[in-house]
């Protein structure tokens, strides 16, 4: 049913990235990207982000941002966001869109939205390394 997953944050440098790798092991026989809604095109995952990543034993080494286009959305079978907000940007890019777009937290017990560590605190990565890995766990449960 969802074998094309598109994971959305806005930077595509901190989130997006990571849950995408995360789901990737999850589900190796989906087809999984990222893109950003302001991407820092061409970027590689932050330096702290990737340090937790790969602390998991995930590969983001090769991933460069990329800016969300309606024919991503259009490939998608099932776009993942970060937050409500998101969620609304993605129906305005790509009103067609909105009815496989969901949050990556909807399945977390607290809140759906899952917050932008980005030139946060070492903790605030850790958290929300730890927030992606409960949501994309959830997720892949599912799929």
């Amino acid at each position: 049913m969802f074998q094309r997953i598109l994971v959305v944050c806005v930077g595509n440098i901190c989130r997006s990235p990571v849950a995408e790798a995360m789901l990737r092991r999850a589900l190796p026989h989906k087809s999984l990207s990222s893109a950003g809604l302001g991407a820092l095109v061409g970027q590689g995952v932050d330096p702290a982000a990737r340090e937790l990543a790969e602390a998991e034993g995930l590969d983001v080494s090769g991933h460069q941002a990329r800016q969300l286009t309606r024919a991503m959305l259009a490939e998608a079978d099932l776009v993942l966001v970060m937050s409500d907000g998101q969620r609304r940007a993605v129906g305005e890019l790509s009103p067609e869109a909105l009815g496989k777009t969901m949050t990556l937290g909807r399945w977390l017990p607290e809140s759906p939205a899952i917050p932008d560590p980005y030139r946060k605190s070492r903790d605030a990565f850790l958290h929300v390394h730890g927030l992606l890995r409960e949501a994309t766990g959830a997720w892949a449960s599912r799929l």
